[in-house]
C-alpha cells in the first residue's frame, strides 16, 4: 500500500491513526505499507511523523516526482498494490470510515 500524504492535510492528518493500526495488523502476514510524504519542508514532514507517531516508513517525495509518477490529483491518496505489483484500489481523500474499506481489500488480497 502505498500512502501520499502531506503535514498540512488535515485529512492526511485524521487517517494516520487508522493507518498505523492497519500496518500493524497485517504486517505480520507479509503487508507492506509505505507512506509518501509530498511536503516540500522536509523538517515539516519530520514534525508531523514525529507528533503523529508514524510507524511505518515514510518516503520523502517534496519535488512531488513519484506523486506524479502515480498521477496523484488529492491529499491523501492511498493506493493499494497486490504481490504482482498490480495497482487493485486507489482511493482519492479521506473521509472516516474509508480505512473499514482499506482492511477488508487488504485482507481480501492477502487471501489471494
Amino acid at each position: 500500500m502505498l500512502n501520499f500524504w502531506a503535514s498540512w492535510c488535515a485529512p492526511c492528518r485524521q487517517e494516520m491513526p487508522h493507518l498505523n493500526a492497519l500496518s500493524q495488523q497485517y504486517s505480520a502476514l507479509g503487508f507492506n505499507l509505505m507512506g509518501i510524504n509530498v511536503d516540500e519542508d522536509p523538517q515539516a514532514a519530520n514534525r508531523a511523523i514525529n507528533n503523529l507517531k508514524v510507524a511505518f516508513p515514510v518516503l520523502f517525495d517534496s519535488d512531488s516526482r513519484i506523486a506524479e509518477l502515480f498521477s496523484v490529483d488529492a491529499m491523501p491518496t492511498t493506493i493499494i498494490i497486490d504481490k504482482d505489483g498490480n495497482i487493485r484500489h486507489w482511493h482519492r481523500g479521506y473521509q472516516a470510515g474509508y480505512e473499514d474499506s482499506y482492511a477488508e481489500q487488504v485482507a481480501q488480497l492477502i487471501r489471494e
